[in-house]
């Protein structure tokens, strides 16, 4: 697991982070034929880098329903196993009798978390019941707190990669209007945060229409 922790934190960005996750679950964890990281945004629940199309239908079905293993992981704050998706008595009735049709008997859903925020879930899944053993559970809760930490790594540095492009835009739209209009950078700041009110823009989106506007090229 160490040596995993460390290929994750490699790892350049977000999306790279994600195919390695699920890629290396289907290698470890016993049972796992399939995989997939869902992620929240906002109140939404999308699905990434999933390692199958039967992954992605899944995904799908559980935000149509909005009942699912991953749901319940995310929402709930736990693991959820269920050994037998056909079984009678099974949660989300809606979604295991889809999963059941795709060839899906059995499933292992961990939450990602750093302390106190949640990310989204890890979602594993088998075509035999009972596919998933001790040692799959006690596997999977280990990865999923170490790619949880990469994860939330790779998101600060997507983010952090976002802040300084719109720090530069800024600059770049405040250095035009300076030029162009004699106005100090105080006056030029005050000019572009007007512009961006009076077109109901982001102050980034404002920027970089007026950098578009002088240099198109600059702008992409």
């Amino acid at each position: 697991m160490l040596h995993l922790a460390q290929e994750l934190q490699r790892q350049p960005d977000r999306e790279t982070t994600l195919q390695a996750i699920v890629k290396a679950v289907v290698n470890t964890v016993p049972g796992a034929e399939w995989a997939g990281v869902s992620l929240v945004r906002g109140r939404k629940v999308t699905a990434e880098v999933p390692t199958d199309e039967i992954v992605r239908l899944l995904d799908e079905c559980q935000s149509e329903l909005n009942e699912g293993p991953c749901l319940s992981a995310i929402r709930e704050h736990r693991s959820v196993n269920v050994p037998d998706l056909a079984a009678p008595d099974v949660d989300w009735p809606r979604f295991a009798a889809e999963a059941v049709r795709l060839g899906v008997r059995s499933l292992l859903s961990f939450q990602l978390f750093v302390q106190r925020e949640t990310l989204g879930a890890l979602n594993l899944y088998g075509p035999e019941p009972h596919a998933f053993v001790e040692d799959s559970v006690v596997i999977g809760d280990l990865f999923a707190q170490h790619a949880a930490v990469a994860l939330a790594g790779a998101t600060q540095e997507m983010r952090l990669g976002e802040a300084l492009r719109t720090r530069d835009l800024i600059g770049q739209a405040k250095g035009i209007l300076m030029l162009r209009d004699g106005l100090d950078e105080h006056q030029a700041f005050a000019r572009l945060v007007q512009a961006s009110q009076h077109a109901n823009l982001k102050l980034v989106d404002a920027a970089q229409w007026l950098i578009a506007e002088v240099s198109p090229e600059k702008a992409r």
